[in-house]
């Protein structure tokens, strides 16, 4: 049995594909009622409405039906993992412990993995992540992802677990190199998504992706990361998805930003929070991070967009 906790559009999407995979699931949602509704309707609600969901799915908002699992999905928002942990990390311990989300939390500006190990001691922390869109894995189109454990042994029975029919899954144990791929890329399309909406064309965002690429690998090397991995689905991968299409949120909300137009608040923009949190890495490691610096700048009502991208490319000339 696979265990998710998280009921949105990604956890729902994962759901689907481990229960046409031949797993039983079980999907914890947060509010009872729609735990409830979901259950009775067998379709899905919220960000990914109308999806079918499979028999072997069941929904509930009893966390305690999920221990036992062979291994629980955690499909949460960066910036809520650490809290959910320190409220029910005792429920979780000693499971292989899955994360689903993309970032660092800017309290300890620690990455996911880390999150759940300090939480949960004698849990098996991993990271699920690369490009794919909710729709696309619960419509049943092919997707490629990264999962990266530490725990080689581990991470080998967690890839024969996870893999279904159309989620095909690459394994790693460079965990660091993993998050922080997915976390900077949402920081960059932010910018890449801002560029298009000051109308500033298609050179400056490549500009901007190669830059930031350069900019993603300055952090995770340091850190410890290994190269090939952001060469890899969870940095250059996903960065190529999340900053080119309109199906990403931090790319939309950067076009938003660009034109001056409005953005829902209710849609979790992950890259927002991220960037706060890696510009304060950036300055702790003495690391030059422009375009991340710039856009927390930005997000945090520091600087008008268009003064802080015409300051981008107007930097000093330097050697690639």
């Amino acid at each position: 049995m696979i265990g998710i906790i998280g009921a949105g559009a990604f956890g729902t999407a994962l759901a689907v594909a481990f229960a046409q995979g031949g797993h039983a699931v079980r999907l914890w949602a947060r509010d009872a009622v729609r735990a409830k509704e979901i259950q009775a309707t067998r379709r899905s609600i919220g960000p990914l409405p109308g999806i079918a969901l499979p028999d072997a799915i069941t929904v509930t908002a009893d966390l305690a039906a999920l221990p036992g699992a062979d291994a629980i999905l955690l499909c949460l928002p960066m910036q809520q993992l650490r809290g959910f942990l320190m409220v029910n990390g005792a429920i979780l311990e000693g499971h292989a412990l899955v994360a689903c989300c993309k970032g660092v939390d800017l309290t300890t500006l620690q990455g996911p993995t880390a999150e759940i190990s300090a939480a949960c001691p004698a849990a098996t922390p991993a990271i699920l992540t690369g490009p794919s869109f909710a729709a696309d894995i619960a419509g049943g189109l092919p997707t490629a992802l990264t999962l990266a454990c530490a725990d080689e042994r581990a991470g080998i029975a967690l890839q024969a677990l996870l893999t279904a029919p159309n989620l095909r899954l690459y394994r790693n144990t460079d965990v660091i190199g993993a998050e922080l791929g997915g976390a900077v890329k949402n920081v960059i399309a932010i910018a890449c998504g801002a560029t298009i909406g000051q109308g500033m064309g298609e050179s400056a965002r490549a500009a901007l992706m190669t830059r930031g690429f350069a900019e993603m690998q300055r952090l995770a090397l340091r850190l410890g990361a290994a190269p090939e991995t952001l060469m890899g689905l969870s940095g250059l991968g996903d960065m190529v998805l999340t900053c080119t299409s309109d199906q990403s949120r931090n790319y939309r909300y950067g076009l938003a930003l660009g034109r001056g137009d409005p953005f829902d608040p209710a849609i979790t923009v992950e890259g927002v929070a991220t960037a706060g949190a890696v510009a304060q890495l950036a300055r702790r490691l003495d690391l030059d991070m422009p375009i991340t610096t710039m856009l927390a700048a930005i997000t945090q009502g520091q600087r008008p967009v268009a003064d802080a991208l015409a300051q981008l490319f107007a930097r000093p000339l330097k050697q690639e």
